[in-house]
């Protein structure tokens, strides 16, 4: 049974999950998004974490604190493995990585946005077209004018020790874990499966409350939502384990959530396919007539990154009715206007 401790000294918090597994809730720089949790699995050869948060001195600060309430420093972390790329999981990893010598380790499909990080300017440059062709271009021109937030600035973005296979072994000492390859929230999403102990450490692929993003990265693959479904069907066919997520609780069930992420998205599905038949032939125009959040927002109440991430979300759905033949598309003037097949 999980609990959890009294605050350490620094006010951080901390959950055992099992004798050898913490969860560590650490705060995060962002408007709209608290905590993300990071877990350490503990062993007598020393620490292994997973998602270990923000490059962010408030968050690595309760980092700290908790590993001193457990004994350990992080010279004690022998291994950080990453769900993927999103600053709010890698970027701590990177700085300790280069501080204390831990083995830094990411799903090998995340090198694309690696890569772009160097070579491609501006905050959501891809994002940027492909909102224009959503049929969004002021919501464009706004997200192209973007600039990095001071707590975005001088984060190191390298590429890790070791790139992640699906199948892949990682000896934990006390764990084995088994890496399952989840694309769709990112083109190299990972989970981690503590396969004898029956916990996934599931990133952003299955979270409690809310549904990830879809191809909110550098670089998205060409149908991210195609991979996301697929990637929620393997949960299906393995056994039932208990949820550990990056943000959340960990009180849920891998099987029963992918099946309600699944449920969700069918839903959206003929939601949105529903909308063109109804006349609307753009992303920009289906996500304009669809509620956002669950307190069933219009798209114009939403701040501009969750404007863009859900205009995109919804082109991402149409893009798979066009390839399930469900819906034609074509190019009108560098905009994507669909039809029913």
């Amino acid at each position: 049974m999980s609990h959890v401790p009294p605050a350490s000294s620094s006010g951080a918090l901390s959950e055992t999950i099992a004798e050898h597994v913490v969860r560590v809730p650490l705060p995060l720089p962002l408007p709209d998004l608290e905590t993300v949790n990071a877990y350490a699995i503990l062993s007598s050869d020393g620490v292994t974490l997973i998602d270990p948060g923000w490059a962010w001195e408030p968050s690595e600060t309760a980092l700290l604190a908790v590993l001193s309430d457990l004994g350990a420093t992080p010279s004690d972390v022998r291994r950080i493995l990453v769900t993927h790329q999103h600053w709010d999981h890698y970027s701590l990893g990177v700085r300790w990585r280069d501080e204390y010598g831990a083995e830094l380790m990411l799903g090998r499909e995340e090198r694309h946005s690696i890569k772009a990080f160097a070579s491609m300017s501006g905050v959501h440059p891809l994002q940027a077209q492909m909102l224009i062709r959503a049929g969004a271009s002021a919501l464009a021109r706004e997200v192209d004018g973007i600039e990095w937030e001071p707590y975005e600035r001088g984060v190191k973005f390298t590429s890790p020790d070791r790139w992640l296979d699906d199948g892949d072994e990682i000896d934990c000492g006390s764990a084995t874990i088994t890496v399952r390859a989840t694309p769709g929230h990112t083109r190299g999403h990972v989970v981690f499966d503590d396969v004898a102990h029956g916990a996934v450490f599931t990133g952003d692929h299955l979270l409690p409350r809310i549904t990830p993003s879809i191809a909110f990265e550098r670089t998205p693959e060409r149908l991210p939502l195609r991979s996301y479904l697929s990637s929620l069907f393997v949960f299906l066919s393995l056994p039932d384990s208990r949820m550990l997520p990056a943000h959340g609780a960990a009180d849920r069930a891998t099987r029963g959530r992918a099946a309600e992420l699944l449920a969700h998205h069918r839903s959206r599905l003929k939601l949105i396919g529903d909308l063109v038949a109804a006349g609307a032939s753009t992303a920009f125009e289906a996500a304009s007539r669809m509620r956002w959040t669950r307190h069933e927002r219009a798209l114009d109440d939403l701040d501009v990154v969750h404007r863009m991430t859900a205009v995109l979300e919804v082109l991402s759905h149409l893009e798979l009715l066009v390839f399930d033949k469900a819906l034609i598309s074509a190019d009108h003037n560098g905009v994507d206007v669909f039809t029913p097949a």
